[in-house]
């Protein structure tokens, strides 16, 4: 960490809350098929605990723990998006028909187009939303 934090105890609890958040954010992706919840809800909780890591440390420090550019992940997020439409387009379908496998994944379940979709919203509203705010934090 480059700066001394402004409270020694905003700094820990944001240190720790964001793998919590992160977790609970895939958990929130994971269940949003068929419950409450998806690849938006998901993203908004990855982006609200890196925000508040940026707020306790710095934008520069929150960068560096995401390890990836935001405006990557829109781009990726919305190809994921695209190829989970085409491979229904490819089979003869209408495009964005869902098709799910016929195995199970443990612990998770099928893993169809619609998940692989939710995972694309998932991505484009964290680049979004942290595009967002590191350029608001950052001026």
């Amino acid at each position: 960490m480059k700066r001394r934090p402004a409270s020694v105890i905003f700094a820990t609890g944001a240190r720790y809350i964001l793998p919590l958040m992160l977790l609970f954010a895939f958990f929130i992706l994971l269940r949003g098929h068929n419950e409450p919840g998806g690849g938006f809800i998901g993203g908004l909780v990855v982006a609200c605990g890196f925000a508040l890591f940026a707020l306790a440390y710095s934008v520069a420090d929150a960068r560096q723990i995401l390890r990836v550019d935001p405006i990557q992940l829109i781009g990726w997020g919305l190809l994921l998006a695209l190829l989970s439409g085409l491979l229904s387009l490819l089979l003869g379908l209408p495009f964005m028909t869902g098709l799910w496998p016929d195995f199970a994944i443990p612990a998770i379940g099928k893993v169809g187009t619609p998940t692989i979709f939710d995972v694309a919203v998932f991505l484009v509203v964290i680049g979004v939303v942290l595009n967002v705010v590191f350029s608001l934090a950052e001026s």
